[in-house]
Formats: C-alpha cells, sequence, structure tokens
C-alpha cells in the first residue's frame, strides 16, 4: 500500500466552494519523477481559472489544484537526492496533477533545487510570480541592460517581480501603481513611482523618458494603449498576460509605423527548457536576497477553498496586497 495522503481536490469544473479537501491516495511516481514531501505552497489567480474551467486544459479527475510547491523530495529520482530541498511552478496543468497535497509527484525537468538558507514560505511567493516575469522580460520582450521599463500595476505579485528583475538586469524601471504601493515599489528597485490616480501620470512617464521607453508591461489588466502606446519608443515591445476579460482599442498605425511588437503569454505553455531558464536567474536573486514579495495571508491546507474565494474577491477577512500561501 502507497498509503493516503491529505489533498485539496475538485472531482469537477466549478467554484471555489466545490473544492475538497481529505484523502486521497498518495502519488505513485513515473521514472522521471521524484516525489516531494510538500512544505508550502501558494495560491494563483490561474488557479481558479483551470479550477472554474475558464481556462481550458486536460483536467484528470479528481484533480489537485494549485502550481507552486516547496518541499523536500521522498523519492529520489534524476540528480535530485532524498532530503534535498525542492521547489516547482509548474504542477496542475497540461495533465500534470497539481501542488496541494502533502505529497506530489514532480517531473524532474519541472523540479529545481531551492537554495541553502532561503525560508520556504518566502520562496513559494515568488515562484510563480518571477518565473512569469523572467519569461516576460526575456524571452518575449528581450529586455537588455539600460533600458528602460514601464510597469503598470507594480506593487503586485507579477509586478514587483517584474520591478526586481528589471532593474537586477540593469535597467531602469518606472513604476506606475496606487500611492499606497508607491514605497514598496521603491524597494523593489524602481527608479520613479508613479501614481496611476493621477491623470498627470503619461505626462510625467513623456517627461522621464522623452525617447520613449523600450518595455511597457501592463500588470493591471487593463490595457489602455491609446494612452500607454505614444509613450513608448520606436521598437519598443508590450508585454501582456493580464486581463482574460480584456477587450482594448489598439492604434494600430502607431504600432506599425513605430516597429512595436505586441507579446501575449502565460507561464502554462512555457516548456521545460524556458522553466529552467528562469530558475537559474530566480535562484540567483533568492540566494542573494534580492528576490521578495508580500505574503498576505498564510493559511493551512484545509482552507484551499477560502484562498480561491479570497483571490476571487469573494470573502473579506485577509485583504491588503501580497500572496496567499497555504502549508499541508
Amino acid at each position: 500500500m502507497n498509503g493516503d495522503m491529505t489533498a485539496a481536490y475538485i472531482t469537477a469544473l466549478g467554484g471555489a466552494d466545490d473544492i475538497r479537501t481529505g484523502p486521497l491516495p498518495r502519488p505513485v511516481p513515473g521514472p522521471d519523477e521524484a516525489l516531494v514531501r510538500v512544505e508550502a505552497v501558494a495560491a494563483n489567480h490561474v488557479d481558479t481559472f483551470v479550477r472554474s474551467g475558464a481556462y481550458a486544459t486536460e483536467v484528470p479527475l479528481p484533480f489537485v489544484i494549485g502550481r507552486d510547491l516547496v518541499g523536500t523530495v521522498e523519492t529520489p529520482a534524476g540528480a535530485f537526492a532524498r532530503g534535498e530541498r525542492v521547489w516547482c511552478n509548474s504542477l496542475g496543468h497540461d495533465g500534470r496533477q497539481g501542488s496541494f497535497a502533502e505529497y506530489a509527484a514532480v517531473p524532474v525537468d519541472r523540479l529545481f533545487s531551492l537554495p541553502a538558507g532561503v525560508d520556504p514560505v518566502a520562496a513559494v511567493a515568488v515562484l510563480h510570480t518571477a518565473g512569469t516575469a523572467h519569461l516576460g522580460l526575456f524571452r518575449e520582450a528581450r529586455l537588455r541592460p539600460g533600458e528602460t521599463v514601464l510597469v503598470e500595476g507594480a506593487g503586485g505579485g507579477v509586478g514587483s517581480a517584474v520591478v526586481q528583475l528589471a532593474t537586477a538586469a540593469g535597467a531602469r524601471v518606472i513604476a506606475v501603481d496606487r500611492a499606497e504601493n508607491a514605497e514598496w515599489c521603491r524597494t523593489c528597485g524602481a527608479d520613479q513611482v508613479l501614481d496611476r490616480a493621477d491623470p498627470e501620470t503619461p505626462a510625467a512617464v513623456r517627461r522621464l523618458a522623452p525617447d520613449g521607453v523600450d518595455v511597457a508591461w501592463d500588470c493591471s489588466g487593463r490595457h489602455d494603449f491609446e494612452t500607454t502606446i505614444p509613450l513608448l519608443a520606436r521598437g519598443g515591445r508590450v508585454v501582456l498576460m493580464a486581463g482574460m476579460g480584456t477587450r482594448a482599442v489598439l492604434p494600430v498605425g502607431a504600432v506599425y509605423t513605430r516597429d512595436i511588437s505586441l507579446h501575449g503569454f502565460v507561464i502554462s505553455n512555457a516548456s521545460a527548457a524556458d522553466l529552467a531558464d528562469a530558475a537559474g536567474t530566480i535562484n540567483r536573486e533568492l540566494a542573494g536576497g534580492r528576490l521578495r514579495g508580500r505574503v498576505r495571508a498564510e493559511l493551512p491546507l484545509t482552507e484551499a477553498a477560502r484562498a480561491h474565494r479570497l483571490l476571487e474577491g469573494r470573502e473579506g477577512g485577509a485583504g491588503g496586497p501580497g500572496r496567499i500561501v497555504l502549508i499541508p
């Protein structure tokens, strides 16, 4: 007998209240998988899209929810030894069972060592956001040192990771967010921080970057292209990864006459090689103490349904900025 474990799972696509927490068989790792004893997981908005069916992907039922984990190798595989602390940010998609359980079978090409001395909760809070930021900045926007990045919604999870990784790469960052997030954005390394509620913010961006910004990333999902496109330099790149229901007006003429490109992506579609490339940067910045996130709630795994309700704005009690981390 392999034994049972506690897991947060669904038996059909549906709402947050359809998430069950209870015993499931402990997974049996395949030949290219390691069994990981889970120490911490993080709740992501994309998890709610998969759970509800809004984001179509293969969902084997019963389906353990969740993408990210930090844990310890229980059954070794590949280069990973028993007892080694590891992390993953790409479970719960394309037929892979998720991370919200006491144990997870993780493909070794999606598993990475956690640097010594890094706190599991602090790490799991940034794994998904930093992976997303790396893909958008370097694979999509091809960011180079000395370029200027405009980050709207810079105080959020992905936004603050974008600020931190862009700064570490030698870029200049102009952050836009609510006034209460200004200090956090500065802590993340933003060179200038502007209030998104100020109608003069676009004019301020033009003054700060008279030749235009090289990369614009709107993490808020609003995508006001009529305001943003004129702020871009020739050859500027726009990164799109938020706002599933957004319908934006695109000034096409200004895009093609100035060599501007739009890059849409999700981390869910990233290859194992893409994830490994991002992991190298994530681990370097974690080890150096330069990659940080905010945690707004730390919950037991039994409150997985509540975590999803909080993400969807359907429950109070854990407000404020930051990620929701759960402990099995």
